[in-house]
């Protein structure tokens, strides 16, 4: 399945792609967050639209699609988990997965505005795959840790980079501005995604490539990832790992590169979709 939910901020209703139209599903009853998870909302979603997917209304071309998960507790994202982007950040191969948070308050829709914060001036980007939890979570074994997993969704994990790393204390700091974590336009069920280890990803700005590379770049995989994380934390449905980026971020050329107020980034992975941001 590939779910969706769309309308005003903070007023969005669940949709479903089918047959390559954006329907309605807000019939169902509930949106896509921990409670729809928690009690196998996928699995009841899938058999209420079997005897409606005839009489769903079709989304309206030009409807705002918000972020694709209601606000989960918590964002978890793992840093320097491609080999390349560690080296061209100058920092070693983690032995280990660095994990970091994300304020849930950035979350916003794939094409929302990307509001460059006060003081800014070394704004970032990264693309990366996330992987949204479909149930609860702690001390998983890695041979089990896909059975957690609800399903996968494109994220551009924006960085301020002076607040990240010349600010002293966590790389929270230059996660968490609003509007710092685009997520969606689908959240893609795991049956869907042939190799999470084998998707081409790549992001542009104003039209040119910065970053074009693959999933297999990864450190530490998926399920390594979800297992690793439940050793220090619960994991509850809807949770979001965003799991790195790969070479190619602003940070990493010579000099850096940083967004300015009316660049437009662009960004998707393959079956995930796409994204569009204006700076502003």
């Amino acid at each position: 399945m590939k779910l969706f939910r769309f309308g005003e901020a903070g007023k969005e209703k669940p949709g479903v792609l089918l047959n390559g139209k954006m329907v309605d599903v807000s019939g169902f009853g509930e949106d896509i967050g921990e409670s729809f998870l928690e009690t196998d909302g996928l699995s009841r979603l899938d058999s209420w639209l079997q005897g409606n997917q005839s009489s769903l209304p079709v989304v309206s071309e030009g409807t705002r699609i918000g972020a694709c998960i209601q606000r989960p507790s918590k964002i978890i994202c793992v840093g320097l988990n491609y080999t390349k982007h560690a080296l061209e950040s100058k920092m070693a191969i983690p032995t280990e997965p660095i994990i970091f948070f994300k304020s849930t308050t950035a979350l916003c829709g794939p094409n929302d505005n990307l509001v460059i914060p006060k003081n800014s001036v070394k704004t970032d980007w990264e693309v990366e795959l996330a992987v949204v939890i479909g149930k609860k979570a702690s001390y998983v074994e890695e041979k089990n840790a896909l059975d957690y997993v609800a399903g996968f969704c494109l994220h551009n994990d924006y960085s301020e980079r002076e607040w990240q790393l010349e600010r002293n204390g966590q790389w929270v700091k230059g996660k968490s501005c609003d509007t710092f974590a685009p997520m969606g336009p689908y959240l893609i069920t795991k049956d869907e995604v042939n190799d999470f280890n084998n998707l081409p990803m790549w992001l542009k700005v104003n039209g040119k490539m910065m970053q074009d590379n693959n999933t297999d770049d990864m450190i530490f995989e998926v399920p390594y990832l979800v297992s690793y994380i439940s050793q220090f934390m619960t994991l509850l449905p809807g949770d979001v790992i965003s799991t790195g980026t790969p070479a190619g971020v602003g940070l990493g050329f010579n000099p850096p590169i940083y967004l300015k107020q009316g660049d437009v980034i662009e960004l998707g992975i393959d079956g995930l979709g796409e994204q569009r941001q204006l700076a502003i």
